[in-house]
């Protein structure tokens, strides 16, 4: 039996390996993934203040800190049973759109785009986002940066830092924001109003344009039946910062809708003594091993689940896309894994017209944007949509706010599953009679990277320390060896 190893995997935040092996006539039998990092936030942070949470969880990932903030300032909200003033959610907002849209451009442009503007087998030298800049220009290059600047300038303004906010408070926000700040906010909207509909045509002219990409996107290695979960508004469309979360089975139909405080009831985890992410299933279906289907208690969360379980997204231009993706790939629900890319586009196209919308909302500038905290801190849950998908922070305190307990559930862990599944039947669909060559292993890499990962977030683990054990095992899969730390 021969081995493939891809060490380490590449395009994505943190660390990660896959194991391929071929049987005696060149084919998969069998494909693994595996994380091979620990950080542990969760038992670090007992003993702490609840308060200084959404200062030390945005620590966990340099790519998604904001929705770690938010997420925990949501759950600071919650133990202390407190609703911030409508100025206070509303800079929330503004600045989780901001996050939105420049993590959604750093991940299109930066880690998926050279699998479809370069080329899936192109040359690894030039499969990159200086490969990305070659094809499409220099000017057009400085204008994804210069995007993601103003997503950045915003993410600053209202939240304190750029990559580590410190703006989010139980009951609210830190600090008002002055006419003139809106003002600057609102002129970086409307710039990126337009460079969302720019993603979009260039997605529509390079990659819906080429039949080939299509067909991959629909293709049988690239999908997987699955449930969905995502946030939905009291109008059943896409909403990232709050909302219910609602599931549905692989036909589309709703299977669960339930608020943030209620997930435990819904949703449980599996340990595997060979990772250190967890596996999140659904609970009323039960564990069933890492396989799909209705009968298989895996979902997944990203952009395609988000519109999936939504009947549509709240501002027009993003709508018509939604439409436009549903009628191009067969109906809701898409199973396709690859569709995640369009679907972030439709996603990012959403934030800047809500951030221009928020931008020209003159509530943002009232000053009163904090309700003080006054309930004996207790017990809460925040559940944001990441970029990634969706979030959980679970908080238990003592009567002085100190941290007893934290569960963190963040997106990737919540796609573990689906990820494990995707690579193994991406490599399977993929590799053939031993042909095995840099084109066709980034192929099996292209269906983790349209998860946009984050490994540094999801490995996370309530023990605190680090075991390790190793099976070997024959060709025949007989354990003969087993060692351990």
């Amino acid at each position: 039996m021969k081995r493939v190893t891809i060490d380490p995997i590449t395009r994505l935040e943190g660390h990660g390996k896959i194991e391929i092996f071929l049987n005696d006539q060149g084919n998969v039998a069998d494909a693994y993934f595996q994380v091979p990092e620990l950080r542990g936030f969760e038992k670090f942070t007992e003993g702490r203040p609840v308060e200084e949470m959404p200062r030390i969880t945005p620590r966990i990932c340099g790519v998604c800190p904001g929705a770690h903030h938010m997420a925990s300032t949501k759950a600071n909200d919650a133990v202390y049973s407190v609703v911030p003033p409508p100025a206070g959610r509303k800079l929330r907002e503004l600045f989780y759109e901001a996050h939105f849209i420049h993590s959604h451009i750093a991940h299109f442009y930066a880690l998926a785009a050279p699998d479809f503007v370069v080329g899936p087998d192109a040359d690894p030298a030039a499969r990159n986002i200086l490969g990305v800049v070659a094809k499409v220009g220099v000017e057009i290059g400085g204008q994804v940066i210069r995007a993601r600047a103003f997503a950045q300038e915003i993410q600053a303004l209202i939240g304190g830092k750029a990559t580590h906010p410190v703006m989010g408070l139980a009951g609210g926000v830190s600090r008002p924001i002055t006419k003139d700040e809106a003002a600057t906010v609102l002129e970086k909207a409307k710039f990126l109003v337009e460079f969302g509909k720019f993603s979009l045509k260039l997605f529509a002219d390079v990659v819906l344009a080429n039949q080939a990409y299509v067909d991959l996107i629909l293709s049988d290695a690239y999908a997987l039946k699955t449930y969905y979960m995502g946030l939905v508004d009291q109008n059943d469309k896409v909403n990232f910062y709050d909302g219910l979360i609602k599931v549905i089975d692989p036909n589309g139909k709703e299977f669960a809708r339930f608020p943030a405080a209620d997930y435990i009831k819904h949703i449980a985890e599996h340990v595997e003594p060979w990772t250190y992410l967890k596996f999140p299933y659904l609970r009323a279906v039960g564990w069933k091993g890492l396989v799909d289907g209705k009968d298989s208690g895996v979902y997944r969360v990203a952009p395609m689940a988000r519109l999936n379980v939504a009947s549509g997204m709240a501002t027009p231009l993003a709508q018509e896309e939604y439409e436009k993706l549903f009628a191009t790939l067969g109906g809701k629900p898409v199973h396709a894994t690859l569709a995640n890319h369009w679907a972030r586009l439709v996603e990012l196209m959403y934030s800047c017209e809500h951030l221009l919308q928020l931008a020209q909302d003159p509530e943002i500038t009232d000053p009163r944007v904090r309700t003080i905290p006054t309930a004996v801190p207790n017990e809460g849950v925040g559940v944001v949509e990441a970029p990634r998908g969706t979030l959980f922070h679970h908080y238990v305190t003592d009567e002085r706010g100190m941290v007893k307990r934290a569960n963190l559930i963040v997106a990737t862990g919540n796609n573990h599953a689906a990820i494990c599944l995707s690579v193994k039947k991406a490599a399977i669909g993929l590799i053939k009679g031993g042909e095995v060559n840099q084109g066709l292993l980034n192929m099996v890499e292209m269906a983790f990277r349209a998860y946009d990962p984050c490994f540094g977030c999801a490995t996370h683990a309530l023990p605190g320390q680090m075991p390790l054990e190793v099976n070997i095992r024959d060709s025949a899969g007989r354990m003969v060896a087993e060692l351990r730390r």
